[in-house]
């Protein structure tokens, strides 16, 4: 399968690599409709998170589910799925404390050209797919939806983690989408 890729800190390219290999909890997902993050900028430009060599960026998908596990329940081929930025392994003891994105480690929910293959690529692969999908309501644009997976979430995450209440007051810098999504 083609993809696009960090070739080394400062350069990008198409490769070509295997489709993902998946156990009986995963899913194969092809892209439906992608997003860049700032993200695969400060990554790919600045070695944010040290050097990666032909790592398929990105993080932020809408997709077909193209294959699933023997055990995944709730998700079948041709199912349009929102996937999320961080697929935390929830069995860990990080995600059962209340720490999801640091499973297994640092930063370890967030998989996805971190320590896998992102989404920018033929086919990518999910992680506990009945836990770490979701379905696409009928109806919505992906327009719309592709902003939920990643901008959407860390907005909501970032006003949850700092206990802010419903109806709360708060002053946000820097009003990009994520700033509002945390209105």
């Amino acid at each position: 399968m083609k993809g696009l890729a960090m070739l080394r800190i400062g350069e990008i390219g198409w490769i070509e690599k295997d489709k993902p290999e998946m156990s009986p909890r995963d899913a194969l997902v092809r892209p439906l409709a992608l997003a860049p993050c700032t993200s695969d900028i400060h990554t790919v430009w600045e070695g944010a998170i040290g050097d990666r060599h032909n790592l398929i960026l990105g993080h932020e998908a809408l997709g077909v589910v193209d294959e699933v596990g023997s055990e995944v329940k709730d998700f079948k081929p041709g199912d349009k799925v929102i996937v999320p930025a961080i697929t935390p392994d929830w069995d860990d003891e990080a995600a059962q404390r209340g720490f999801p994105s640091q499973t297994t480690g640092p930063l370890g929910g967030w998989k996805f050209s971190n320590f896998k293959d992102g989404v920018f690529g033929e086919y990518f692969h999910v992680n506990l797919a009945d836990a770490n999908l979701a379905h696409l309501p009928e109806g919505m644009s992906l327009e719309a939806a592709v902003m939920i997976p990643d901008m959407l979430s860390t907005g909501f995450m970032g006003a949850e983690n700092a206990n802010i209440p419903m109806g709360g007051s708060v002053a946000v810098l820097g009003i990009g989408p994520v700033g509002l999504a945390a209105i």
